[in-house]
């Protein structure tokens, strides 16, 4: 039982550095309070099971990709995702564009499902899995302005310098009140986002549904309608999750 504790104490750790280089022994050793030797038996057992990884180039450490594979096949196991999936579908189909679900994961969102449209050759393509921190983009904005300030600003803490925290802030507010977020060029030059937030019957942020789009022939009845059909598929998932704050 001892060594499943550390286990989960070191992917505990990991998963709280969203940096791709990984952490250095060294480090993992001090912030999860164990000897250098103890630590590197660990780290091999875990790395021969698939949890975690190590750069052959740095030699520092990463969260495997075992646990997304596992998170995937819980999520698919779950009964709201036969109420989330025929949803993106539907809305896929309505703005022929790709339609995302994306999950809050710690400091960083996980994009868990895509449906393209087969009328739209030009797509955003972002892959399954895809983690990005959640202070970029419009879904993972959307969730940030959905949680209590406190949780959204303690996660901003870790990801931004300390002077930019007020804008965001402020933006965040704006997204709160419209009940949509929106991103242009933010990850990809050319490419443009719209998203809201996902609320269960506890009240949780359980997750965002965004629309990803090429912004080059963008027009402003297009982007409201965008928004519009965005925004009516949030309330029906969160409705169907039994939130009644959409």
């Amino acid at each position: 039982m001892q060594s499943i504790d550390r286990a989960m104490i070191v992917a505990k750790t990991l998963a709280t550095h969203t940096s791709e280089n990984g952490v250095s022994i060294s480090d993992l050793s001090k912030q999860c309070e164990l000897p250098l030797s103890t630590m590197h038996r660990l780290l091999k057992a875990m790395i021969k099971q698939g949890m975690v990884e190590q750069d052959e180039r740095t030699k520092c450490y990463r969260l495997g990709t075992i646990w997304l594979e596992y998170g995937l096949q819980v999520y698919d196991s779950m009964d709201y995702v036969t109420k989330i999936r025929p949803e993106l579908e539907r809305l896929s189909h309505e703005v022929d564009e790709s339609v995302y679900l994306s999950r809050p994961a710690g400091l960083e969102a996980i994009i868990l499902e895509r449906i393209d449209s087969e009328n739209n050759t030009i797509r955003i393509y972002d892959q399954l899995g895809l983690r990005i921190p959640m202070n970029i983009g419009a879904a993972n904005k959307a969730m940030l302005a959905n949680m209590p300030s406190f949780k959204s600003t303690d996660i901003l803490k870790k990801l931004l310098p300390i002077e930019q925290l007020a804008p965001v802030e402020v933006t965040l507010k704006q997204i709160k009140k419209l009940g949509y977020a929106t991103s242009h060029g933010e990850r990809t030059e050319g490419t443009s986002s719209v998203a809201v937030a996902i609320v269960d019957g506890l009240g949780e942020v359980v997750g965002a549904i965004s629309i990803g789009f090429v912004s080059f022939n963008l027009t402003e009845n297009r982007m409201d309608f965008l928004i519009e059909k965005v925004m009516e598929t949030g309330r029906r998932i969160s409705e169907k999750l039994g939130s009644n704050s959409n």
